[in-house]
């Protein structure tokens, strides 16, 4: 194999590429490439790895030699696969790389939002907790998690890691419907449709991929459907919810906070409605979930074996 990695730096700069290198023979590593780097720095390779570098027919049609692209992330919208096969290019990915990391972030939020972590640390920090006339603080609800019903959409590797975890809390687990998707039982949890979950759900946490049907799957109306005193959470992908409708239902109370790791435009480079300084009980954080250094190498070792699976 003839290898071109194209943005290396996508997976940080502590972790061993060597497994990738032993299939490939060596690999040819640029931290970034620009859309307009791109077709120079494939031309001559039959393998392309990224990450995030979008990838269309005309550098197909450009690189004729190009015969496999492998993407070191789950998502492939950053690929026109419908080229690619039309080149008779292979394209393959990374999944269940990051349940434990992921999972272990999305507890990590609901404990926070859960136990109002970030007000309670900074009301110790600037002397209200100083200036009060009793031993501790009560000026946040706090929620119990224990009994409280986890509603989760989208029960992949991702959903199941979290579901996993939620039960040590005890918390009861339901399933909501993705669109096109039917009600029923799954490792017996309920699946209920999307409605009727976010009535109940006193957590709500999303773990689908993004695609046209859902796209602002939770709107203004779902937001309103849901308890005011419920928490949702979002370490799936950015899109899946309408983000001007949740800072306002935040900021009215309609429901009592909301943590997320993803924004729709990443970075956000133009300013985001859930970046006001005004939101209530919301924690966002960088598109980091993934990012524990064991699933990043994870990611190198499962796209190494797909490489010498083609080899092979």
């Amino acid at each position: 194999m003839n290898a071109v990695f194209l943005d290396s730096k996508t997976l940080g700069n502590d972790v061993d590429l060597s497994p990738i290198e032993q299939v490939t023979g060596g690999l040819v590593c640029h931290e970034r490439t620009t859309s307009e780097q791109v077709a120079d720095r494939i031309r001559g390779f039959d393998t392309v790895l990224v990450n995030k570098v979008v990838l269309g027919r005309e550098h197909f049609a450009a690189c004729p030699e190009l015969k496999i692209i492998a993407v070191v992330a789950t998502g492939l919208n950053n690929i026109d696969l419908d080229a690619a096969e039309d080149h008779g290019i292979k394209v393959m990915n990374v999944t269940n790389y990051g349940r434990s990391t992921v999972a272990q972030h999305t507890l990590a939020l609901i404990l926070a939002l859960a136990t109002r972590l970030l007000d309670y640390s900074r009301d110790a920090r600037n002397d209200t907790w100083g200036k009060s006339d009793m031993f501790c603080l009560m000026d946040y609800p706090i929620m119990e998690l224990e009994g409280k019903t986890l509603g989760i959409v989208g029960y992949g590797d991702l959903g199941q890691g979290v579901a996993e975890r939620a039960k040590a809390f005890g918390m009861n687990i339901v399933l909501g419907c993705r669109p096109g998707q039917a009600p029923g039982e799954v490792d017996g949890y309920p699946r209920v449709p999307l409605d009727e979950l976010l009535a109940q759900a006193d957590v709500l946490s999303l773990h689908c991929l993004l695609t046209d049907e859902t796209r602002n799957m939770i709107g203004a109306r779902e937001l309103g459907l849901m308890k005011s005193s419920a928490l949702l959470i979002n370490t799936s992908r950015g899109g899946l919810v309408d983000e001007l409708a949740l800072a306002e239902a935040l900021r009215k109370g309609d429901i009592a906070g909301a943590g997320f790791d993803v924004l729709t435009e990443e970075p956000p480079r133009n300013g985001n409605p859930l970046l006001a300084d005004n939101i209530p009980n919301l924690i966002i954080t960088p598109h980091s979930a993934w990012a524990s250094r064991e699933a990043r190498q994870r990611i190198v070792g499962i796209t190494a074996r797909n490489l010498a699976s083609v080899q092979n």
